[in-house]
C-alpha cells in the first residue's frame, strides 16, 4: 500500500492571474489544453509578453506556455489580453486547465475541447491542485507514459497511467476528477496528484464503479522533428520561444499545437517560414533532446546559467541528447529514461535518471 501523501501545504502552481514571484520578476503560466493555440492567439501573447515581460516564451514539459519577468501589477493587464483573445475562458479553474493530448491526433482535439468546457463548468473542480493532469491519448501511447492524474487511451479510463475497465468520453474524466477529489478528502490527504494516494489508481476506480484493467497499453516515442502527413514537428531550442519566432509562426499557421516535449506541430506548409526563424525540423539536429529548467538568473534557486552552458556545449560539439538543471528540483524534466545534467556549483554532475 502507497502511503498517503505528506503534502503540508497547497499547491501553488503559477497561473496567468495567479503569478510566481521569480527571481527576475513575475511568472505567469498560460494553460493551452491540448497544447492548441491558434496564430492569432500566439500573436497576442506574443506582444503581451514583449510589452509587459521578457519577449521569449517558455514551453513547458506539459505543453504550456509560459511568461517571465513581468513587472509588478503586470498580471492584471496581461490576463484582460488573454481573456480577449480567448486564452483565459475561467478565471476560477484556470490553474487546473492541464489537459495533455497526442499532438498528431487530430479526432482527439475535439474531446479535449469537449472535456476543457465540462472542466471549467464543474464548479468543484476548481479545487483541484495546479499540478493534477490529464491526457487524452489517441491510443497510439505517446502521452499516456506522462502519468497524467485521469486520462484516456483510446476510450479506456486510466488513472495515473493504471488502465481501468472503463471506457468513455470526456465526462467520464470529470467524474474521474470528482472521485479524486472525494478520494482525497476521505484520506485527509492534501494530495497534489492522484498516484500520492494510497492505493489512488485502486480506489477511485472503486469509486467509479470499476477496477484496473491487466491490460496491456500501446506506448510510442514523442514524434521525432520532421514532415508528418500533412504536419511538421518543429524543435524549439531550449524550449525558449523568441519573438521573431513566435511572430514566423503567428503569421505563418492559423493553428499550433505546443506539445510537451518543447516542440510544436504546424501545418507542413508553415515549415519553410518556421525554419527560417530558428526551429528545427532536422531529427539529426544537435538541438534534438536538449532542454534545461530556467537557471540563472530567472531562477534564485538554481546554481548556474543552464541554459547558456547547455548553448555552449552545442556549439562545441560536446553535448548529447539530456536535460539541464539548476538545482535538486529538477523542473521540467522529461518523463522516463535520460541523461540529466545537474549543476553542482563546481561544474555538472551527469547522470541516467528515470
Amino acid at each position: 500500500m502507497q502511503a498517503p501523501s505528506g503534502r503540508d501545504a497547497p499547491d501553488r502552481c503559477p497561473g496567468a492571474v495567479q503569478v510566481h514571484a521569480a527571481a527576475d520578476g513575475g511568472l505567469a503560466r498560460v494553460r493551452l489544453p491540448g497544447g492548441r493555440i491558434t496564430g492569432a492567439q500566439l500573436a497576442v501573447l506574443g506582444a503581451a509578453a514583449a510589452e509587459l515581460g521578457d519577449p521569449a516564451l517558455e514551453l513547458t514539459s506539459r505543453g504550456n506556455v509560459q511568461v517571465r519577468a513581468l513587472r509588478p501589477g503586470a498580471e492584471h493587464e496581461l490576463a484582460a489580453r488573454l481573456t480577449d483573445a480567448g486564452l483565459l475562458p475561467s478565471a476560477t479553474h484556470e490553474r487546473v486547465r492541464n489537459i495533455v493530448a497526442s499532438p498528431l491526433g487530430a479526432a482527439v482535439r475535439p474531446l479535449v475541447a469537449e472535456f476543457d468546457a465540462l472542466l471549467c463548468a464543474t464548479p468543484a473542480l476548481a479545487g483541484l491542485p495546479g499540478r493534477f493532469l490529464a491526457t487524452i491519448d489517441d491510443g497510439r501511447g505517446d502521452v499516456t507514459p506522462l502519468l497524467g492524474d485521469v486520462g484516456r487511451h483510446g476510450s479506456r479510463l486510466v488513472l495515473a497511467g493504471v488502465p481501468t475497465e472503463l471506457h468513455g468520453g470526456p465526462e467520464l474524466l470529470v467524474r474521474a476528477a470528482e472521485a479524486f477529489l472525494a478520494e482525497r478528502a476521505a484520506q485527509g490527504a492534501n494530495a497534489w496528484r492522484l498516484a500520492e494516494l494510497a492505493d489512488g489508481p485502486a480506489r477511485v476506480a472503486a469509486r467509479l464503479g470499476t477496477g484496473l484493467a491487466s491490460v496491456r497499453l500501446a506506448r510510442s516515442d514523442a514524434p521525432e522533428p520532421g514532415i508528418h502527413g500533412s504536419s511538421a514537428v518543429l524543435v524549439v531550442p531550449l524550449g525558449l520561444l523568441t519573438a521573431a519566432q513566435s511572430a514566423a509562426l503567428a503569421a505563418a499557421a492559423e493553428e499550433i499545437i505546443v506539445t510537451p516535449w518543447r516542440t510544436v506541430v504546424v501545418p507542413a506548409p508553415a515549415m519553410p517560414d518556421a525554419v527560417a526563424s530558428g526551429l528545427v525540423a532536422d531529427p539529426a539536429s544537435p538541438w534534438a533532446g536538449v532542454t534545461a529548467c530556467a537557471g540563472r538568473p530567472g531562477c534564485a534557486k538554481a546554481l548556474a546559467d543552464v541554459r547558456a552552458d547547455a548553448r555552449a556545449a552545442v556549439a562545441a560539439g560536446t553535448h548529447e541528447p539530456a536535460h539541464w538543471v539548476g538545482c535538486e528540483r529538477r523542473c521540467g524534466a522529461p518523463k522516463g529514461r535520460h541523461v540529466e545534467m545537474l549543476a553542482t556549483g563546481a561544474g555538472y554532475r551527469r547522470s541516467v535518471t528515470g
